[in-house]
Formats: structure tokens, C-alpha cells, sequence
């Protein structure tokens, strides 16, 4: 019974020896070609299937729209030109008042109510736009109550 046991262990130590050096041979060539001269630097994802990317090769900084079947260049920029991936790039403005709708007789003699201020803009967190925000959910909800509504 110790044999058998020790006969299977030396046969799975052999196995993940085999599957470590076979790990190590299969990533030189990766890394070989990561040294190279080509970098992507940026990827924003456009759809399912386009993408736009900024690509330095050599000394020059290339913009090309990725797609399925083809790549395509769309520019060249100065890499100086590019904001660091982790700048806030939200600016807030502050609401803007519109000219009043022109007014017809009948209600220019109504008495007039008061305008209510304008809403302040809502505190962006930082889980808006993704899946996980709240925001996000309850408008999905809503929408989906406007359109499952029998007219």
C-alpha cells in the first residue's frame, strides 16, 4: 500500500515538473516580443466588435480603429499630447437659465407662479456609468415599466 502511494506521488511530481517546464519554455517567446519596439498605450472599446487604440512604434505614436476583420490608421500624435489614463476629465458647468416660451393672451392674464431655481447637478460617484451603479439600475427599472405599459 505504501508503494502504490508513493508510485502516485512520484507520478504527479513528475507531471507538474513536465507542466512547470513547459510553462516556463512557452512565455520566453512572449516576453521576448514584449521588449520589441511596438507598445499599446491606450484602447478605448468603441462596440462589441471596434476599438480605437494608441500604438507607439518606434519614436512615432499612432491612433488606429481596430475592428474584427481589419485595422485601420486613423492618425499620428505626439505621445506628450496624451492625458495620463487616470485624469479626471468630468467638468461640471453650472445650469443655464432658457428664454421663456413666448406667451399667448389667454395665459398672460393668468396670474404667474413662481419659477422654480434650476436642479442642482447630481454628485457623480465614483460607480457611475458601470453596472454596479445604483443610478444606473433604477433607470433601467424605469424604463422598462414606461415600455411593458399596455396603451
Amino acid at each position: 500500500m505504501l508503494e502504490l502511494i508513493l508510485r502516485i506521488g512520484f507520478s504527479l511530481l513528475v507531471v507538474f515538473a513536465l507542466m512547470w517546464g513547459l510553462a516556463k519554455v512557452a512565455r520566453k517567446p512572449m516576453a521576448g516580443r514584449a521588449a520589441g519596439t511596438l507598445a499599446v498605450i491606450g484602447r478605448q472599446q468603441l462596440t462589441r466588435g471596434a476599438s480605437v487604440a494608441v500604438v507607439r512604434v518606434a519614436d512615432r505614436t499612432l491612433i488606429v480603429g481596430v475592428t474584427d476583420t481589419q485595422v485601420t490608421l486613423l492618425g499620428e500624435t505626439e505621445e506628450s499630447m496624451l492625458v495620463a489614463p487616470n485624469a479626471e476629465l468630468i467638468q461640471v458647468r453650472e445650469p443655464i437659465a432658457l428664454p421663456a416660451a413666448p406667451v399667448s393672451p389667454v395665459a398672460a392674464a393668468a396670474p404667474v407662479s413662481a419659477v422654480a431655481p434650476p436642479a442642482a447637478p447630481t454628485p457623480r460617484g465614483s460607480l457611475d456609468g458601470s453596472v454596479l451603479s445604483p443610478r444606473m439600475w433604477s433607470q433601467t427599472i424605469q424604463f422598462l415599466r414606461e415600455r411593458t405599459v399596455r396603451r
